[in-house]
C-alpha cells in the first residue's frame, strides 16, 4: 500500500475517534470507565472475529506465527486498556476540552520516544508537532486555566497512547493487522474486566448507554483501531501521530453537529492551524542534488 493511501486510512481513523468523544461523554453519565471500556473492547474483538479468521487459517502454521501475534496483541492491548481507562477518568474530572488537548500531547511524546529508540526525526516533523499543539490549544482549551488531578491522569494517558503507537510500529509490521487488532481488543477487554466487576454496573445503566457503547466498540474499536494498525504499517510513526491527532478537530466538529455546540472564531482558527500542520508534515520536500 502506498503511504498516501495509508495516510488516508489514518485520517479516517481520527474522524471515527473524534466522534467517539461524544459517545464517551454521554456514557460517562451512567457507567464507569472500566465498564465502558471493557464492554466496548470485547465488542470490538467480536466484530473482528469473522475478518480475522481467514488470516489465522492462512498463516497459523507459519513458524513463530502465534508467538508474534499473541505477544503483539497482549502488549498493544495492555497499553491501549491503560490509556483508555485513564483517559476516561481524566475527561470525567477535567472535561472534554482539556482532555482533548492534554491527550494530544502524544504528538510530541512519540517523536521524542522515536529519538530515544534511535530513529531519526525530521526537523519539519518537530515544527509541525509544536504548531499542531498550538492549534489544539486554541481549539480545546479556550479560556479555561489551571491544573487539576484530572489533568495528571490525562498526561499519563498521553504517555500510554504514545506507548501504544510505538508498540504497533514495533510489532505490527510482521503480523496481520486485523488479527493483531482482534487480540489487542480481547486483551484490553479482559484486563479491564476486573475493574468493571468492581464498579458493579446495573443492567439498566448499561442498557441506557448501549448506543454510545456500541459505537465505541464496533466503530471506534473494531473499525478505527484496525485501520490504525493497517495504516501504520506504511506510515512513519512521527507522521502517523499527527494524522491521528486530528481526532481533536473532529471531536469539535462532532460536538457542533450532534450536540449543537457552536464553534468560536478562536476554535475555528485552531482547526485551521492543526490541519495546516498535519498537511505540512506530509509534504515531501525535494532533495538537493549535487
Amino acid at each position: 500500500m502506498k503511504e498516501r493511501n495509508a495516510a488516508m486510512l489514518l485520517l479516517l481513523t481520527s474522524l471515527i475517534w473524534g466522534l467517539s468523544f461524544v459517545a464517551q461523554s454521554v456514557s460517562s453519565e451512567s457507567i464507569g470507565p472500566f465498564t465502558f471500556n471493557s464492554i466496548r473492547f470485547l465488542i470490538g474483538a467480536i466484530v473482528l472475529i469473522p475478518f480475522a479468521l481467514p488470516a489465522i487459517r492462512r498463516e497459523c502454521k507459519a513458524s513463530g506465527y502465534w508467538k508474534k501475534t499473541l505477544k503483539g496483541g497482549i502488549i498493544c492491548g495492555i497499553c491501549l486498556a491503560s490509556a483508555a481507562v485513564i483517559q476516561q477518568i481524566g475527561i470525567a474530572e477535567s472535561g472534554a476540552g482539556k482532555g482533548g488537548f492534554i491527550t494530544s500531547l502524544y504528538i510530541i511524546i512519540v517523536p521524542f520516544l522515536s529519538v530515544v529508540f534511535g530513529k531519526k526525526v525530521e526537523k519539519k516533523t518537530w515544527i509541525a508537532g509544536i504548531v499542531a499543539i498550538a492549534g489544539m490549544y486554541l481549539l480545546c482549551i479556550g479560556d479555561s486555566s489551571g491544573f487539576s488531578r484530572g489533568d495528571i491522569f490525562l498526561l499519563i494517558c498521553a504517555l500510554f497512547f504514545s506507548f501504544h503507537i510505538m508498540a504497533i510500529d514495533s510489532v505490527g509490521r510482521d503480523v496481520d493487522g486485523v488479527t493483531l487488532s482482534m487480540f489487542q481488543f480481547l486483551t484490553a477487554g479482559i484486563v479491564t474486566l476486573p475493574g468493571m466487576l468492581a464498579e458493579g454496573p446495573s443492567f439498566s445503566a448499561v442498557l441506557s448507554a448501549w448506543l454510545p457503547i456500541f459505537y465505541a466498540g464496533a466503530f471506534s474499536c473494531g473499525v478505527a483501531y484496525t485501520l490504525q494498525v493497517v495504516g501504520q504499517k506504511y506510515v512513519r510513526p512521527q507522521h502517523a501521530v499527527l494524522l491521528l491527532s486530528l481526532e481533536s478537530v473532529w471531536a469539535a466538529v462532532g460536538g457542533a453537529l450532534m450536540l449543537s455546540e457552536r464553534m468560536t472564531g478562536r476554535e475555528m482558527a485552531g482547526c485551521l492551524i492543526v490541519f495546516s500542520a498535519v498537511i505540512a508534515a506530509q509534504i515531501q520536500l525535494p532533495t538537493r542534488k549535487g
